[in-house]
């Protein structure tokens, strides 16, 4: 049988290593190529966050043949929606009044037969934006009683989903102990892949930090991240370890 030099078994193991395609180990993987002696491996860090900032459109509609009566009628609406937004806490005086726009169907229906019954539609838009993502998400899940109160709302696509919009702005304060908690999987997986391998890992030769991800929480079709008060932020750190043996 041809006996093997003492020097080659480490070689011939971390080349079964690269073979197989690299370890697993916590939440990095690994892949290690041979002719320069290094291991490329991936830490990946999650944390929970909740959203700091609400941000709720809210279209309101009104429709009449005489223009000052829909104009009343839209008024009141708007009246009605303050009283809602201060029955459940959140401050009026962030609410905006914006995109006010009047719309006479005669003018685009010239032929007399086809005009709809009603001339005159105006829209307009009240945006809240509040600090408190948890009593807007409430009053969300209330806007029915606006309906019941007689407010007419608009939906569709040009809306989005029609409710509130939930941001988190807190990403700098998770970003230092992220990128150190990313970086030490990442080295997790470096030892793990050379301990298979029964080689070292030595110095970093490059690293790359990554995107930082706010993901939705709860990921399944048709929810998005600006929907749910609670989001995932995740970053992957690349690193390239140099093998010493």
């Amino acid at each position: 049988m041809l006996a093997l030099d003492r020097p080659l078994v480490p070689a011939l193991v971390l080349a079964l290593g690269v073979a197989l395609g690299g370890a697993f180990a916590g939440n990095g993987f690994a892949r290690a190529r041979l002719g320069d002696r290094y291991v490329t491996v991936k830490g990946i860090s999650e944390r929970e966050a909740r959203a700091n900032l609400a941000i709720w459109p809210l279209h309101l509609v009104a429709a009449d043949n005489d223009l000052s009566r829909a104009n009343a009628r839209l008024e009141t609406s708007a009246s009605t929606v303050r009283e809602f937004l201060a029955r459940h806490q959140l401050d009026t005086t962030a609410a905006e009044v914006q995109d006010f726009s009047v719309t006479d169907a005669y003018l685009t229906q010239g032929d007399v037969g086809s005009r709809p019954p009603t001339r005159y539609v105006i829209r307009q838009t009240i945006v809240v934006r509040s600090t408190k993502p948890d009593l807007v998400l409430a009053a969300s899940q209330r806007v029915a009683e606006l309906v019941s109160a007689g407010v007419v709302l608009s939906s569709g696509a040009e809306f989005g989903n029609g409710g509130p919009t939930f941001i988190f702005t807190g990403l700098n304060g998770l970003k230092p102990q992220m990128i150190a908690e990313a970086t030490a999987r990442a080295r997790e997986g470096a030892e793990q892949f050379a301990h298979d391998s029964h080689s070292e890992i030595g110095a970093i030769r490059q690293a790359s930090q990554g995107v930082f991800e706010i993901l939705p929480r709860d990921q399944a079709p048709g929810i998005t991240e600006e929907s749910q008060i609670v989001k995932t932020v995740r970053v992957v750190s690349t690193i390239d370890y140099t093998l010493l043996r």
